[in-house]
């Protein structure tokens, strides 16, 4: 596209139109962007690729070039594409609330929105932050200037057909130094499996912070302190 014409961005996420996280990711845009939000009404945490097709669902203006969909977030790419703009330069979805590192990218909407955006054949970036309560609270300013930073150096990094980025940044205690980035595999290692028995009930109750990790993989790298840039790519 021509150097003078402004990116166009399709922005989403999993935690809901209204959640610190989106804010966030909204602030991260390069100046000179346009952008337009459609985002889950409420949380959806944790519903995968879950897209509604047996039922209709609304997409509820809530500002200029901002709808709130009480759907999931790939019901929210596919309506954007169907209906708000005949064509996006990039999707990004975050700032996630909570990691999506190694088998969480099967289990979060965050993602399953970049992934949705890859299905259409638009570069997409998922963005998540590991919350670690021990370490340090939420410091959505600070995600900010990292997302701020690391977007323009992916839409640098051209992408081919079906991949998408997915980026985890880290719990870290309060300081000036920036994170490194690092490119990395996913962890394939399984989530915990405890469960809390209550009669017939399972709650489960597995730490996250506690789940095995690879070396050199997106879990390791993120809880080490680090910004991890993991390239996903449709089977």
């Amino acid at each position: 596209m021509p150097a003078n014409k402004p990116l166009r961005f399709l922005v989403t996420n999993d935690d809901g139109i209204d959640s610190p996280g989106l804010a966030a990711l909204e602030a991260a845009l390069p100046d000179s962007a346009e952008s337009i939000v459609v985002a889950p009404a409420e949380e959806q945490s944790g519903c995968s690729h879950q897209v509604t097709t047996a039922q209709g669902f609304r997409a509820m203006r809530c500002g200029e070039g901002r709808f709130a969909v009480n759907a999931s977030p790939a019901d929210c790419i596919r309506i954007a594409v169907h209906s708000f703009r005949t064509s996006f330069d990039w999707v990004l979805a975050g700032i996630n609330h909570g990691a999506n590192l190694g088998a969480d990218i099967y289990y979060s909407g965050t993602v399953a929105a970049a992934r949705e955006a890859a299905l259409h054949g638009i570069p997409a970036i998922a963005l998540s932050h590991y919350r670690n309560r021990v370490l340090s609270p939420q410091d959505w300013r600070r995600a900010t200037s990292w997302a701020r930073r690391l977007i323009p150096r992916l839409i640098d990094r051209p992408l081919n057909q079906g991949e998408y980025w997915n980026v985890n940044l880290p719990s870290l205690a309060p300081g000036p130094a920036d994170p490194e980035m690092v490119d990395c595999e996913v962890d394939t290692s399984p989530l915990p499996l405890v469960f809390a028995v209550d009669g017939d009930c399972y709650h489960y109750a597995g730490r996250y912070h506690r789940r095995g990790r690879q070396g050199g993989r997106d879990v390791e790298i993120c809880f080490g302190g680090k910004i991890a840039v993991s390239l996903l790519t449709l089977p």
